[in-house]
C-alpha cells in the first residue's frame, strides 16, 4: 500500500441491504484516500501478485487524450473499497504499467467497469496488454432490462451520467462530468498536464468510485443465464478494437456455457466476435444516410454491430450476435 498519507480523498458508497437509508446519506458513504501512483511499489500487494486465494473485484477506468490504439492513455484508476488509486502512466511510463499487467489480465481480478472497448484498446495497443475478466456496466445494464422484459434500440446504450442517476442503482446527478467534458473540448490534452490538478484528481476518482456499489447492485439482479452473457460479452467487447494478425489466438479463451444452463435447456447458442472487412470507401454505404442502413441490419439481424469510425480500425465492422 502507499507509505505516505495521501492529501486527497472521496468518499466510496458501501453496499446496502434492501430499505436502507438513500445513497447520499452519509452513514452510507465511507471517507477513502486518493493514491497518486509512479511507481508500482505503491500498489497492494494482492494486486500486484493476483492469486485464486485472494480474489479481488476493483473498479477500473482510464483516461487519455483520444483514448484508442493511436492515443494517449495517461492515467488508470482503481477502486477499492478502502482506496482509490491514480495510476499515473504519463510519470510512471511503461515500466509501471507493464507492473499491473499480470493483474489486468488475471482472471483473479474483477475489473468493473463502464464501457470497456476504448480501454482495452488502448491498453492493448500501447502496452501489450489483453484486459481480461471484466464485468462491464453498460453490458450489465441492457440484460437486466432484458431480464425485466424491456426493449431497447439496437442503439440505445447507457451512459455512466444515465446509470447514476437510474435509482436502482445510485440516483444521484452527476453535473461536475459535463465540466470535465467542457474543458476537454477546450483542451483536449486535459489529462497530460503534471502536477495533476485538485479537479483531475477528483474527476479521475468519481469515474470509478461509486463502480462497486453499481458492481454489487448489479450482481444481486443477473441470473445465471445474464451472468454467462455478461461475462461473454464482456470479453468479446474487450477485443472488439484490438483487431490483429492472429484471430485473437493470444487472447484468453472465451467463458464456456456453464453445466447449470445447459441442463435447464434451451442452451444460449455460442457467442462469437466476428470482423468483417470493408472495402475502401466503402462505409458510408454501410452506414447510410444518418446511420439508417446500420441501424436497420442491427434491427433485422438483432445482432450488436460496432464500427471503430475515426479512431479505427478502419474499414472494418465488429459484429457480436
Amino acid at each position: 500500500m502507499a507509505s505516505s498519507p495521501s492529501p486527497h480523498q472521496t468518499h466510496i458508497p458501501l453496499p446496502t441491504d434492501p430499505g436502507d437509508k438513500p445513497l447520499n446519506h452519509e452513514a452510507n458513504l465511507k471517507l477513502v484516500p486518493i493514491h497518486i501512483v509512479t511507481d508500482a511499489s505503491q500498489l497492494p500487494a494482492e494486486f500486484l501478485e493476483p492469486s485464486p486465494e485472494s480474489p479481488l473485484v476493483i473498479g477500473f477506468d482510464c483516461e487519455g487524450v483520444d483514448l484508442c490504439r493511436h492515443g494517449t492513455l495517461c492515467i488508470m484508476q482503481l477502486a477499492f473499497s478502502d482506496a482509490i488509486y491514480l495510476v499515473d502512466a504519463t510519470q510512471g511510463g511503461e515500466m509501471l504499467m507493464k507492473a499491473c499487467k499480470p493483474a489486468l489480465e488475471s482472471s483473479y481480478i474483477t475489473k468493473v467497469v463502464h464501457d470497456c472497448k476504448r480501454d482495452s484498446e488502448a491498453l492493448y495497443f500501447q502496452f501489450g496488454i489483453k484486459l481480461n475478466n471484466v464485468v462491464d456496466t453498460q453490458i450489465a445494464y441492457s440484460l437486466i432490462q432484458e431480464q425485466e422484459g424491456r426493449t431497447r434500440s439496437p442503439d440505445d446504450y447507457i451512459s455512466f451520467v444515465g446509470l447514476l442517476a437510474d435509482p436502482r442503482y445510485c440516483g444521484i446527478s452527476y453535473l461536475e462530468k459535463e465540466e470535465v467534458r467542457v474543458l476537454l473540448r477546450q483542451d483536449p490534452k486535459f489529462w497530460t498536464y503534471r502536477p495533476l490538478s485538485e479537479l483531475m484528481v477528483r474527476a479521475a476518482a468519481d469515474d470509478v468510485r461509486f463502480l462497486l456499489y453499481i458492481y454489487h447492485k448489479m450482481m444481486e439482479k443477473l441470473n445465471q443465464r445474464s451472468l454467462w452473457y455478461l461475462a461473454v460479452r464482456g470479453a468479446l467487447y474487450c477485443r472488439c478494437f484490438c483487431v490483429n494478425d492472429n484471430d485473437y489466438a493470444d487472447w484468453p479463451s472465451l467463458p464456456s456455457i456453464p453445466e447449470n444452463i445447459i441442463m435447464e435447456g434451451h442452451a444460449p447458442e455460442e457467442e462469437i466476435l466476428s470482423v468483417l472487412d470493408v472495402p475502401p470507401g466503402k462505409m458510408g454505404c454501410v452506414i447510410g444516410r444518418k446511420g439508417a442502413t446500420i441501424l436497420s441490419i442491427k434491427e433485422s439481424c438483432n445482432a450488436e454491430i460496432l464500427i471503430g469510425g475515426s479512431k479505427g480500425p478502419p474499414d472494418k465492422l465488429m459484429v457480436v450476435p
